[in-house]
């Protein structure tokens, strides 16, 4: 199993952004992801901290492609574009 690591870069009124390591089998990936509060707030309604609603989107992401395959920089919206599943599956996650 992945080991994933969350750390905040900046915060603002609109949105976060997180460094993103995940470490498996002896190698590591980092990622930077932005969170919109928007976006975060319509899915988590408050069931979750922002970093925790990042760890379980990156455990829906382990979950169909390895850690290599995952973009190195992208708004954590645009999963759903790849993923049609992620938010009925991440609402369930974090619920």
């Amino acid at each position: 199993m992945a080991r994933i690591g969350i750390k905040i870069l900046n915060e603002d009124q609109d949105k976060w952004v997180f460094l993103v390591e995940v470490e498996d089998k002896g190698t590591k990936t980092e990622h930077k992801v932005t969170v919109n509060r928007e976006f975060y707030e319509s899915l988590s309604k408050g069931a979750c901290s922002p970093e925790e609603f990042v760890n379980k989107s990156f455990e829906f992401l382990l979950e169909r492609e390895s850690k290599e395959s995952i973009l190195r920089e992208f708004n954590i919206s645009k999963i759903s574009y790849y993923f049609p599943e992620y938010i009925r599956e991440i609402t369930k996650l974090i619920s």
